[in-house]
């Protein structure tokens, strides 16, 4: 439960309601349509997204809160920047949640998701994101599923979609098959109970078509470095050799990436999941394999496979090595991937760990082909397996022959014999599509016992799913309806039966990032002009979590539209940030873990300007973040300091040099971390800036309305108000990002000014420790010119080490003169190093700036000041003086 820290306290400030001024701002907004976006072919155009959501609840907490102030702040930004923005949001609305939901709550899943997209829709509109509202979408509009299913039929005449009967993936709780990337760690992606494999009729999208190209495009894009690793490491290629063992007569191609060490096979190992493993098998051995793959069904990822204890039984046959014509067994392994390959694998155990753990297990002979070039290796007394190069023996007329060489000189006597050939392999298998659920794009499909399998004629698109069907029916929901079910076969006439899979949520998320270009399009799903202009999507901001399920799949659904004749371009987003996971009392912030902050707990307290600028400055847009009760209150009493400055403080039309010159170094600053999404540092240059204008009797109307520009794309409605109040008459979310010029930031005027308020605190501070409230005179000692080189160089140095003794040792080169002192400073400067100015002027600059600060240091102090070098003073402090810290003595 968020509590309001400062209610009922005495000496609280009054308490501005900024939630009014949200909702005054949003309606102006709406009324004047500021963030409806046109195509322009004069304007540079920039395309900001956020993932495809899901309307999972009615309400939003201040983890999504934190998810949608990312992508807005820097759509708002770019649109200030004067880019014609593309900012769209839409709802991913099918998919098993909405159907587990609906049965629960016992609503059909179209209510649910229409009354959940309505909700959704509302507390973001309250949020302020600067949507093109226009332009929503959401997967179950018919539209979109006619859209769906036309791109399907498309896919399926290119031959990039399929069916085929083959073990799927299939969660017994959701009784829906599952994609291995929903079922990584052998549990499902939605309910997180476990998966089984299962035969089933699939279709599928042929993404391995396209394998190569995911691979070599992952260099045109902008992406975290993680992701485009995960995506590697999923597609998976290698290169190797095929090579065809027999088997019964029949030949069996085993890829391997070491033909090195074919002389080396003394057994093969197929998959205990393999389809045709039981038709292998002979008789005797059946019940035992049999036994075997009952406790291998549950699916694993190879990580895990590889982690497990190797396990195996022999199935009764044995297979042929074509260099040598040797029979080795066949074994059922556990540790062999079904889809990879063959699957099936030549086992070497002298050569490959995971090999020899088996053999030792099962008693199998061990076969040295590899010799280490610095010992003889004996196989009987090996305790684990040779992996490294060395020179080939007990390899026929190859012995001597370097390994190395050797890959190559194997596969080339194979080609030449007919027994294999050079290959490349990918972990990456084909997109199944298929679910069988109610709630999804129907795949539009009809099998006719005469005709077999028959596309939907286009005319009759799209096909829709039935309001009438049994949810609580252990199947597909689909399979109680026969109205839907019963059809006539488009090309005979004669009786017929629907698809009953519908379509996996991946499917719908794409794609939707085109139609968003053209939502409305009644005739085709986007008009390509307006698709290749405003695409790709220049920057595109979601989890992680997505690397190899939406991000892949979207990367290959625009590479085939693009073969297609749909598109030009043939990646869909040039830049992607990741967001972080906002975490409260330790867990991630969710509804299961009964630790949620609602947007309308917020906006009730504070306004939701202070939760979207407190979201971002707590923590880097990309880091996990811990949410903080208290810590909020702080970020609502500095957004009622500047409301307050603005509306109470003089605002003059006249520029003050001092002012000019932090205005445009903040621009700079805020600027490039904006930029970069270093959305936390550009809120701490702004807060620098507020504080420093706050503390001016008078702040100039640009200084003012540059601190509003910059503050903008976080608190939008707050600056929209004071930008109002100081006499503007259109909206700062559509007017100019501030420009800067390198020439009016004067970093020395800037040091001058932070040395009066430095001095000003070392005097209070002296004041309180001394007792002395105003002394007859107050005397600052400037150091020797010496000190100033000394600070200079020691910066410079710093740069290079932060090594005390190396240091000194640079320093004293030098100044040899002040080797002792520089011995005495250096350690003292890298223990405390905030203590070096950021900006170290000379003897004559500080002198200057000093001179300038005591007429008004007497008129608050009310003494008389006075400047001494430290060369002219007696003083014992006057030791202690050093650049941008004269030494005060009172007197």
């Amino acid at each position: 439960m968020v509590k309001d820290e400062n209610a009922g306290k005495q000496d609280a400030p009054e308490r501005i309601n900024f939630n009014a001024v949200a909702v005054k701002w949003q309606k102006k907004w709406a009324e004047a349509a500021i963030f409806k976006a046109k195509e322009d072919s004069k304007k540079k155009k920039y395309y900001v997204l956020e993932m495809y959501p899901y309307p999972s609840a009615s309400y939003l907490h201040m983890g999504h809160v934190r998810n949608y102030t990312i992508g807005d702040a820097y759509a708002r930004f770019k649109r200030m920047q004067g880019f014609n923005v593309l900012y769209p949001m839409g709802y991913d609305s099918f998919g098993l949640p909405a159907e587990t939901a609906a049965k629960k709550e016992g609503i059909h899943p179209r209510k649910y998701a229409d009354d959940a997209m309505k909700k959704i829709m509302e507390y973001q509109k309250a949020l302020g994101n600067s949507y093109d509202w226009d332009r929503v979408l959401y997967s179950h509009d018919p539209d979109y599923i006619k859209w769906n299913q036309y791109f399907f039929i498309k896919l399926l005449e290119k031959g990039l979609a399929y069916r085929k009967k083959a073990p799927v993936n299939w969660c017994e709780c959701c009784q829906s098959v599952l994609a291995n990337e929903e079922a990584e760690g052998g549990k499902c992606w939605r309910c997180d109970k476990e998966v089984v494999k299962k035969d089933l009729s699939q279709w599928f999208y042929k993404i391995t078509a396209y394998a190569d190209r995911l691979l070599e495009d992952l260099k045109k894009i902008d992406w975290p470095e993680k992701i485009k690793v995960m995506q590697e490491n999923w597609i998976g290629k290698s290169y190797g050799t095929e090579i065809d063992f027999e088997i019964d007569d029949e030949k069996w191609s085993i890829f391997t990436t070491r033909p090195d060490t074919i002389y080396g096979v003394t057994f093969m190992v197929i998959s205990a999941l393999h389809p045709r493993l039981l038709e292998l098998t002979d008789a005797k051995h059946k019940p035992e394999v049999e036994a075997f793959i009952r406790k291998c069904q549950k699916v694993r990822t190879p990580e895990e496979i590889e982690a497990l204890e190797k396990e195996g039984v022999f199935i009764g046959k044995y297979a042929i090595n074509p260099i040598n014509n040797e029979e080795v067994p066949v074994y059922a392994g556990n540790f062999v991937l079904a889809d990879y390959g063959c699957g099936m694998v030549m086992a070497v155990p002298a050569h490959d760990q995971r090999d020899f753990e088996f053999a030792k297990k099962y008693k199998i002979p061990v076969r040295v082909v590899i010799n280490s070039p610095m010992f003889d290796l004996n196989a009987e007394k090996m305790s684990r397996a040779y992996t490294s190069e060395g020179s080939l023996i007990n390899s026929g007329e190859f012995n001597g022959s370097a390994s190395y060489d050797a890959i190559n000189e194997i596969t080339q006597h194979l080609e030449k014999t007919g027994k294999g050939r050079k290959t490349i392999q990918y972990k990456i298998k084909d997109w199944m599509i298929s679910r069988q659920r109610y709630w999804g794009t129907p795949i539009p499909i009809i099998h006719c016992p005469q005709c077999g399998v028959v596309v939907v004629p286009y005319k009759d698109l799209p096909v829709l799913l039935p309001d009438k069907v049994d949810f609580n029916a252990a199947e597909n929901p689909l399979l109680s309806s026969k109205e839907f079910l019963e059809v006539k076969c488009p090309k005979c006439g004669g009786q017929a039966h629907r698809e009953t899979d519908t379509m996996g949520g991946f499917v719908d998320s794409s794609w939707y990032f085109l139609r968003y270009c053209d939502n409305k399009n009644k005739d085709k799903p986007f008009d390509a002009d307006k698709v290749n202009y405003w695409m790709p999507v220049d920057q595109y901001v979601g989890g992680a979590e997505h690397a190899v399920m939406h991000l892949i799949y979207a990367r290959f659904f625009v590479k085939a539209l693009q073969d297609l004749g749909f598109v030009k371009f043939d990646e869909p987003f040039s830049k992607l940030f990741n967001q972080g996971i906002l975490y409260k009392d330790g867990a991630k912030m969710s509804k299961s873990k009964g630790n949620i902050v609602t947007q309308d707990q917020i906006a009730k307290l504070y306004g939701i300007d202070t939760a979207r600028f407190f979201l971002m400055f707590l923590a880097a847009p990309d880091k996990t973040m811990e949410w903080d009760d208290k810590t909020i209150e702080g970020t609502y009493r500095f957004l009622v300091k500047v409301y307050r400055m603005i509306t109470e403080k003089k605002i003059v039309d006249k520029n003050i040099k001092n002012q000019e010159s932090k205005t445009h170094k903040a621009i700079k600053e805020v600027t490039e971390n904006i930029e970069s999404f270093d959305y936390n540092i550009a809120l701490i240059k702004i807060m620098d800036l507020a504080n420093y204008l706050n503390s001016k009797e008078e702040i100039s109307r640009k200084a003012a309305e540059t601190l509003l520009l910059l503050l903008s794309p976080f608190t939008p409605h707050i600056a929209e108000e004071l930008w109002e109040k100081i006499g503007n008459k259109d909206f700062i979310s559509i007017a100019k990002w501030p420009a800067y010029d390198e020439k009016k930031i004067d970093e020395k005027l800037e040091a001058g000014e932070e040395l009066y308020e430095k001095i000003r605190k070392d005097i209070i501070s002296l004041q309180e420790l001394t007792g002395i409230i105003k002394p007859n005179k107050v005397v600052f000692i400037l150091p020797d010119n010496w000190k100033y080189s000394f600070i200079k160089e020691l910066k410079k140095e710093m740069e290079k080490t932060r090594n005390a003794g190396e240091l000194i040792k640079a320093l004293c080169a030098k100044d040899k003169t002040h080797a002792k002192l520089i011995a005495n400073f250096v350690p003292k400067f890298v223990k405390n190093p905030d203590k070096i100015p950021m900006v170290v002027l000379s003897a004559a600059e500080e002198k200057k700036a000093l001179d300038d600060c005591i007429a008004g240091l007497e008129k608050e102090f009310k003494t008389k000041f006075e400047i001494v070098a430290e060369k002219e003073s007696k003083h014992e402090k006057a030791a202690n003086a050093m650049p941008g810290k004269p030494a005060i003595i009172f007197e």
